[in-house]
């Protein structure tokens, strides 16, 4: 059985075509990827895929309720999703093209544990978002 069948199952969701295409999207997405509905609907469409953008939505909102995936909702009303994972990571996003980059640094992960401690608190969650303007491969390594 296909691993998206068995993480639908597991979830408690029927298997159905839409949910299947939806997830196989979202599951080979490069590592960073995220996608708005409308992402997603392009993407069925030139798949060749008769998926309705309304179907999209109400999937995404399916998948978001059993915990496979995650939305983030930035500035402007912008959603986009990814699939849930244990792994701690942040986001970047363009302010002008609303790409949305992940990332992960060690040294921020304790720096927020150290300041959280200070303040007498344990982190059991945290959301960072970060906004910018994309500038390509003008990356500095």
């Amino acid at each position: 059985m296909p691993l998206e069948n068995q993480e639908l199952r597991k979830a408690g969701l029927k298997v159905t075509l839409p949910r299947v295409k939806i997830y196989q999207i979202l599951e080979r997405a490069q590592e960073g990827d995220h996608f708005s509905a409308e992402a997603i609907y392009k993407m069925l469409m030139e798949l060749g895929e008769d998926v309705g953008l309304a179907t999209v939505y109400r999937v995404l909102t399916q998948f978001e309720a059993a915990g496979l995936v995650t939305r983030h909702h930035f500035e402007g009303g912008h959603s986009v999703f990814e699939l849930s994972r244990d792994e701690e990571h942040d986001h970047i996003v363009c302010v002008k093209s609303g790409i949305v980059k992940e990332f992960s640094d060690p040294r921020l992960n304790e720096l927020l544990e150290e300041i959280a401690t200070k303040m007498g608190f344990a982190l059991t969650d945290r959301t960072i978002y970060l906004y910018g303007v994309y500038q390509g491969d003008k990356v500095k390594k």
